[in-house]
C-alpha cells in the first residue's frame, strides 16, 4: 500500500523551497514515504517531517543534513528541529513559513546537497551557463 500524499502540491512555502533545490545542478524531486525529497543521486532535502520520538508533524519544513560544525549552533535555535527516522544519520528539520528566511534556506541546501552529490555536479555550481 502507498503512502498516502502529506503536502499540497499548491502550498507557496513548497513552491520556494523547489526553486531553490531543483536550481542545484542534476537535482531531480522524488515523492517518497507522502512527501518531496530533492535528490542528486541521493537525497538532500526533505519537505515535511516530524519531531522524533514524538507525533509532532511539521508539514511545512524542510530536513537536511547540516555541516557538522554548524549542527550544535542548529539545535541551541527552536525553529530546528531533530527529524524522526533521518535524525540519527545526522539529519535536522527546520520549520518553515512564509516568512522565513530564504537565503538561510538556500544556505543550508546548499550544504547538504553539497555533502551528498558527485563532484561532477558540485562542479556545475561554479561554472556560468
Amino acid at each position: 500500500m502507498p503512502h498516502p500524499i502529506m503536502f499540497d502540491d499548491a502550498d507557496p512555502v513548497l513552491a520556494r523551497v523547489r526553486g531553490i533545490a531543483l536550481a542545484l545542478p542534476d537535482t531531480t524531486e522524488v515523492i517518497a514515504h507522502g512527501r518531496p525529497t530533492f535528490r542528486c543521486g541521493k537525497m538532500f532535502g526533505n519537505y515535511g517531517g516530524s519531531v522524533k520520538a514524538t507525533k509532532v508533524r511539521h508539514d511545512r519544513s524542510l530536513l537536511f543534513i547540516p555541516e557538522e560544525s554548524e549542527r550544535p549552533a542548529l539545535l541551541d535555535d527552536p525553529r530546528f528541529f531533530l527529524p524522526a527516522y533521518l535524525g540519527p544519520y545526522g539529519w535536522l528539520g527546520l520549520v518553515l513559513d512564509e516568512t522565513s528566511d530564504w537565503t538561510e534556506v538556500g544556505e543550508l541546501l546548499d550544504a547538504s546537497y553539497r555533502q551528498i552529490a558527485p563532484k561532477r555536479s558540485i562542479a556545475k555550481l561554479s561554472t556560468p551557463d
